[in-house]
């Protein structure tokens, strides 16, 4: 796995080195120098979006358990989005250790945290493609067919495929199998508290069968994501190049599914880069301008990134102490 991080690593950062020579570095720095002020204001107004996914996350999370309070959610989903951002944990890790640090806040339970960040992380999946599908179709509106249209669509194919089998093998049983195959691993190795997991699969179904919840949740993943349009706009404004709302909602979501789709890739490096290349070229925009914007919103990822990991290193203190109901946890081999 860490052989295969590298080198889908290497691959990102060679690509967008490439990039920037081969459409120039010079012109690629003036345009974010120009876009300067509005760096302050979308890392400011990013706290919107934190704010609607941290609420849709507690939603599935709280439902006749104890209840987190939105704070406690809001530096979950700031350390999830950090990690993932940040770290070279091919964009999950992310959901990893916020679900261990979940589990313990208010002794929630590794099974209702990894039920409630599942769900989450599904649901936010497939309001991502419903996301797409409608900037797409907005799209059609604006541009005439060509082939590029063409190929973002059979891409959005593939996406709503992915979202299906992804959500379907849940209710088909996928979770359940690997929970049994957890449990036949860890009695053979040893290891404690594996029992905590039992009935995972029936955690997750019964989540999502809280319909309103479930709903809402999907709602506000969708509003999370259609915020990143006043990124856009507000970014190409800066730069002097502006669009109307409407090219910028569908540039935010040609963007954010390749983002998406390079999830192998460290930050997606390169990969997001390229996609706004391709979806800005449909609305006259330079692969200078959508190379800029990319880094621009990468800014802007650091910003809330780097205090988000000293956030994590908090909660691992103040969340993950040891404490005399430990006894029962899971102890990898190797662990002391």
């Amino acid at each position: 796995m860490r052989q295969l991080t590298f080198i889908a690593g290497a691959f990102g950062i060679g690509l967008t080195i490439w990039m920037l020579g081969r459409f120039g570095l010079h012109d690629i720095l003036r345009l974010i120098a120009a876009g300067g002020w509005s760096i302050p204001v979308i890392i400011i107004f990013h706290a919107s979006q934190v704010c609607v996914s941290a609420q849709a996350w507690r939603l599935l999370a709280q439902s006749g358990r104890p209840r987190l309070s939105f704070t406690d959610f809001f530096a979950l989903r700031c350390a999830r989005e950090g990690i993932n951002n940040l770290l070279p944990v091919a964009q999950v890790g992310g959901e990893v250790i916020t679900t261990r640090l979940m589990a313990r806040r208010e002794n929630l339970g590794i099974r209702r945290a990894a039920a409630a960040t599942i769900c989450d992380l599904t649901i936010e999946l497939l309001s991502q493609v419903t996301f797409t599908l409608i900037g797409l179709g907005v799209l059609f509106c604006l541009v005439n067919r060509s082939h590029v249209t063409d190929e973002l669509m059979e891409s959005a194919g593939a996406a709503v495929a992915l979202g299906a089998v992804f959500f379907g093998s849940q209710y088909l049983g996928a979770i359940s199998l690997v929970e049994k195959l957890l449990v036949r691993i860890a009695a053979h190795l040893g290891w404690d508290g594996v029992e905590d997991i039992r009935g995972l699969h029936a955690e997750i179904i019964a989540l999502y069968r809280t319909h309103e919840n479930s709903l809402r949740a999907g709602a506000l993943q969708l509003l999370g994501w259609s915020l990143g349009t006043f990124e856009v706009f507000l970014v190409l404004t800066a730069m002097g190049h502006p669009l109307s709302l409407a090219d910028s909602f569908v540039i935010e979501s040609v963007g954010q599914a390749a983002k998406s789709a390079g999830f192998v890739v460290p930050g997606a490096l390169g990969v997001s880069e390229g996609g706004y290349i391709i979806i800005g070229s449909l609305f006259g925009l330079s692969p200078q301008v959508g190379i800029a914007l990319s880094l621009i919103k990468r800014l802007r990822e650091i910003a809330w990134g780097l205090p988000s990991l000293v956030a994590w290193q908090v909660m691992e203190i103040r969340w993950i102490r040891p404490a005399p109901s430990t006894t029962g946890e899971m102890h990898l081999p190797g662990q002391s």
